[in-house]
């Protein structure tokens, strides 16, 4: 039997690992971190932590890829996160997925959800819930002030087009300069029995106000001089259209415009 056999059985596994860690930091040698495990060894990927979690967020849809492309810059800040619509519906002890799958993805934030139901049961460390409706300013100008300022909305909800509209007018508002807000599930939008419309030019649906948001990114490229721009003309910087889903960012819009010196013949009357 060798040396190398019997002080490895004298030993054991564990303290042999130790015995060689010990002896590599006395000889100058950088011991190897251990290969992160569990939860920590997949923080990093919001595929497989939706998977884990079991939100619809990646295999019923495919939303995760494209949260992480626009969040990534938050990875490791500390900021707070509100998502509208927990899950479960009216179920007892249900939904929470996709708040835990964020509160992991997210290590120094705090993450919040709001639901028309209690789920109170989700709440624990780093995650809080509220009651609320979304179709009521009110109720979601209370939750906002009970979490102060908002850098991420997501909502999740009812995908009404008319609570989606007034949650986008409520909130929009009092999401921080360089925020992030998003809606889910647009395909709603197309479907009468969902408040929505097989109309592509309806006025009243949700893709219709978010796909106005487009318009409003160029107002400054307008030539109608009576235009005044509105509040999402001036604070919308980008939005970004995907399958069922649309993130926007908010920022001063107000880059200038060049159609005076491209336009002559129009404003050399002016």
């Amino acid at each position: 039997m060798s040396m190398r056999t019997i002080v490895k059985s004298a030993l054991g596994e564990k303290n042999l690992r130790v015995l060689r860690r010990l002896k590599k930091r006395l000889s100058g040698q950088p011991a190897k971190p251990a290969k992160p495990t569990g939860l920590a060894a997949i923080s990093g990927d919001l595929n497989k932590l939706a998977v884990h979690f079991k939100t619809d967020k990646w295999g019923t849809h495919r939303y995760t890829q494209h949260y992480q492309r626009h969040l990534q810059h938050l990875k490791n800040e500390s900021f707070n996160l509100l998502e509208i619509g927990i899950g479960g519906y009216s179920r007892t002890g249900q939904g929470g997925a996709s708040l835990r799958m964020w509160k992991h993805f997210f290590p120094k934030a705090q993450i919040f959800g709001m639901d028309i139901h209690d789920k109170s049961f989700v709440d624990e460390d780093r995650i809080t819930t509220f009651v609320g409706d979304q179709s009521d300013p009110a109720s979601l100008n209370a939750v906002a002030d009970k979490i102060g300022e908002l850098d991420v909305i997501i909502d999740d909800g009812s995908h009404r087009s008319p609570h989606v509209i007034t949650t986008f007018e409520t909130l929009f508002p009092r999401l921080k300069d360089g925020g992030i807000y998003v809606v889910e599930d647009t395909q709603s939008s197309y479907w009468p029995e969902w408040m929505g419309s097989e109309d592509l030019d309806a006025p009243h649906t949700s893709m219709a106000m978010l796909k106005r948001l487009t318009d409003g990114l160029n107002y400054e490229e307008f030539v109608d001089e009576s235009y005044q721009p509105t509040y999402t003309d001036l604070n919308v910087v980008g939005v970004h259209f995907y399958h069922n889903l649309v993130i926007i960012e908010k920022g001063k819009n107000a880059e200038g415009s060049n159609k005076r010196s491209a336009l002559k013949q129009r404003y050399a009357k002016s």
